[in-house]
């Protein structure tokens, strides 16, 4: 991303912001019904955030190049940013004030073999591990069975926001696709902003932008967002629907790396269909093995 790239990203994400939020919001008067922009003026959030309304025209004209944290919180709180907000507007400020050539990180596409062990000793959940631009790293038994509409394309790396977006099988699989959507696309938008310039993430968004019209517009409204836990509703081809409960984090070992594990509580019609999953999957690998393993196969 070059430094018009950051700029137009600050203008961008600060503009959305502010444009969300009415002055009742933040206990401003609103002077009638013709205000001229949607949401916050200019001039309301520097008052809310204590900077000059110059100070705050530069920052969202994309300088936040020398702005110290005490006036970043101050611009978060003026806004309303939530946590994923918070760390989004940090890394942009981080990268307005660099200077000179910047290295370019590319995200992880493998973990370490004690990592894999981990995964393969979790046999009643399925366990798998992504990057930050969402290729599938790693996975377990059960999660290749549960995923497998996401594998089904033979490209690799798998991507699941890639999945989400241009998969015919997507909305058929993934009982709340819209939310899916939201998310995927949000969670991609946050790690451009700590990652831009990884060569795939960008070439990865350039694909889904020219392909997805539903992706464009996801994108455009500059949302990010932390997905650490919660519920995943999945319409799997075999055992049917999956409520599953979802925790994930990142791995500290591995810096880029981030766990997903898909668990159900016992007794639950999807604790059953894990069951069941992992049976299939079970007799999948065994017959694949006996087939590998006959001469002339």
């Amino acid at each position: 991303m070059s430094k018009t790239d950051v700029n137009a990203e600050i203008r961008e994400f600060l503009s959305t912001r502010r444009a969300r939020i009415t002055p009742e919001q933040v206990g401003l008067p609103a002077y009638g019904g013709n205000r001229r922009v949607k949401g916050l003026r200019r001039e309301e959030v520097a008052m809310l955030a204590g900077v000059s309304v110059d100070y705050y025209v530069r920052m969202e004209r994309g300088s936040l190049a020398g702005a110290s944290e005490s006036v970043l919180n101050a611009l978060a709180d003026a806004l309303r940013l939530d946590e994923a907000e918070r760390a989004h507007l940090y890394a942009l400020a981080r990268e307005s004030g660099c200077h000179g050539p910047q290295r370019k990180r590319s995200a992880p596409t493998a973990v370490r073999p004690g990592i894999q062990q981990l995964l393969d000793a979790m046999t009643d959940a399925a366990a798998w591990v992504r990057n930050g631009r969402h290729d599938i790293v790693a996975m377990n038994q059960l999660a290749r069975a549960l995923y497998s509409p996401v594998l089904a394309n033979p490209r690799r790396p798998a991507n699941t926001t890639r999945f989400v977006y241009l998969d015919p099988a997507a909305p058929e699989f993934f009982v709340d696709y819209d939310r899916i959507a939201n998310d995927a696309a949000a969670m991609l938008r946050l790690e451009a902003g700590r990652n831009p310039h990884d060569k795939a993430l960008i070439e990865l968004v350039g694909e889904l932008s020219t392909r997805s019209e539903l992706f464009r517009r996801r994108w455009a409204s500059h949302d990010v967002q932390f997905h650490r836990s919660g519920q995943k509703r999945l319409r799997h081809p075999v055992v049917g629907q999956l409520d599953l409960d979802f925790e994930g984090m990142e791995l500290a070992s591995s810096p880029g790396l981030h766990l997903n594990i898909y668990t159900a509580a016992p007794g639950t019609p999807t604790a059953d269909g894990l069951q069941l999953l992992a049976s299939w999957a079970a007799s999948l690998e065994n017959l694949a093995t006996e087939t590998a393993a006959t001469p002339g196969a």
